[in-house]
């Protein structure tokens, strides 16, 4: 017997095929355990707690605070699914709040929500998930993907706002192909459309701004919190050496800032470089920001090398545009040729790889900005 595929591209009826759910508690992962339960698959919801709560992360945006953890049990009891709570809360602080911390003393600008996908919630997750015998793990991510012949392809979404596909660049092969986004396809109001009409209590609910361990965005509060001696002065100085002034610790910038420096000058002043060896910060004009050549490390590749070898588009911020650029494998540093004018670009930050075709923006994989 010919058995059609499913939704999500897999030969099973759905009543027949099990998925789990990552439940933040937000409106869009749980409108993607809604979609999962209209369609008849077996869901299986399951929430990360992810850090003991503080009064200041109980009153801020942020996603996985004890009060997301109360609405996803309550979605989950309004669509009648089996929901379950795992307690992740060293494995965050050692896998994503260490590392935050440790790159931003390094004078990098670190991506916290790339490497909890990495690790958490994809890795972790995707054993549980495995585990309980799921045929796919689904998420609320803005990001499109496509399975033919049992690969699985991400691509950006068509919600070019609420794209995601750079937070998810390090998502492996395997995990991939696994992986099913019931919200690539649609714009937010249309999720917000279908939680109202699935009567869902967090219809209305804002959208998590913060990174969920940062309290209203202050990331050195919490360096300070983690590594209280790194508040250390030292000298900012222009492209010549020349001191300028005194900076109270290198954590307080990041390359291409251009408020908080904290210098007079005729022309305004951006970061041009954070020397954390030096403990120095080098300031410079706008031009100076400019760069053409990008060193790459810890490369994860979704495509052939093939694709790789002609020119693509890349995204080096996750608020960036897309900048044509060529990629180049051969040397023992992968670097990046930029075609286009691009400032402030940061180590720590993410490249992300893309190419455009029928289905649109494909993400061709990606590496961390070494220099």
């Amino acid at each position: 017997m010919n058995i059609k595929k499913n939704s999500i591209g897999l030969k099973k009826d759905p009543k027949e095929t099990t998925v789990v759910v990552a439940m933040s508690g937000g409106v869009d992962s749980s409108v993607a355990a809604g979609i999962m339960k209209e369609q008849g698959y077996n869901v299986i919801g399951i929430t990360l707690k992810l850090y003991d709560d503080t009064k200041e992360i109980s009153k801020s945006k942020q996603c996985c605070a004890g009060q997301d953890i109360l609405d996803a049990k309550r979605v989950a009891d309004k669509l009648k699914i089996e929901h379950k709570i795992l307690y992740y809360q060293s494995k965050f602080k050692s896998g994503v709040i260490d590392s935050f911390v440790e790159s931003y003393l390094k004078g990098e600008t670190p991506i916290p929500c790339v490497q909890c996908n990495q690790t958490v919630k994809f890795n972790d997750l995707y054993k549980v998930s495995k585990n309980l015998n799921a045929d796919a793990l689904i998420t609320g991510h803005y990001v499109k993907s496509i399975t033919l012949d049992d690969e699985t392809n991400m691509y950006r979404a068509i919600d070019e706002n609420r794209d995601q596909s750079y937070f998810l660049f390090n998502t492996t092969r395997e995990q991939l192909n696994y992986l099913r986004f019931p919200l690539g396809g649609m714009l937010k109001n249309e999720t917000r459309d279908i939680a109202k009409k699935l009567n869902l209590n967090v219809a209305d609910k804002p959208d998590s701004q913060d990174i969920c361990f940062v309290p209203n965005g202050d990331y050195s509060s919490v360096i300070k919190k983690y590594r209280p001696d790194s508040y250390k002065k030292g000298n900012i100085k222009d492209l010549n050496g020349k001191v300028l002034g005194v900076h109270e610790g290198i954590i307080n910038f990041t390359i291409g800032q251009r408020r908080g420096i904290k210098v007079s000058n005729k022309e305004p002043l951006y970061v041009i470089e954070i020397n954390a060896e030096k403990n120095e910060i080098i300031v410079g004009s706008k031009k100076n920001l400019i760069q053409k050549t990008i060193k790459l490390r810890n490369l994860n590749i979704l495509c052939d090398t093939e694709e790789l070898n002609k020119e693509v588009l890349v995204k080096i911020r996750s608020t960036g545009k897309l900048v044509k650029a060529n990629i180049d494998l051969d040397n023992d540093e992968p670097s990046v040729n930029l075609l286009e004018d691009e400032y402030g670009i940061s180590p720590g930050q993410a490249c992300v790889f893309y190419s455009k075709n029928k289905n649109g923006y494909k993400v061709l994989g990606g590496g961390w900005i070494k220099k």
